[in-house]
């Protein structure tokens, strides 16, 4: 039987309270003061139809794309999800619906 691999001291992470998961922390696109809270979502997780800010189309269930909310208090509140490519052209694009 193989050995398991233990943390030094014992420590174990500390889940997050607010149910979003792990998020890396991005820069808004040029011009945009806000930084952003950015979740990829893997198409095996993606279980509802969502409406993508960027181009205004569905995001389908079974695709993977991005969750990303400002990263300010509140913040959590102004999830969008969006197509993967639309996230990472928005700097160029804009956004074709209001976050809010």
């Amino acid at each position: 039987m193989p050995r398991r691999h233990r943390r030094a001291g014992g420590d174990r992470p500390v889940p997050r309270r607010d149910g979003l998961g792990s998020s890396d922390l991005e820069a808004g696109p040029s011009g945009d003061p806000d930084r952003y809270h950015v979740r990829r979502i893997p198409a095996s997780r993606s279980a509802k139809d969502y409406r993508c800010p960027g181009c205004d189309h569905v995001v389908p269930a079974g695709t993977g794309h991005v969750a990303a909310w400002p990263d300010r208090p509140g913040g959590e509140d102004e999830r969008r999800h969006w197509h993967n490519g639309c996230w990472s052209g928005r700097g160029s694009r804009g956004v074709t619906r209001r976050w809010s």
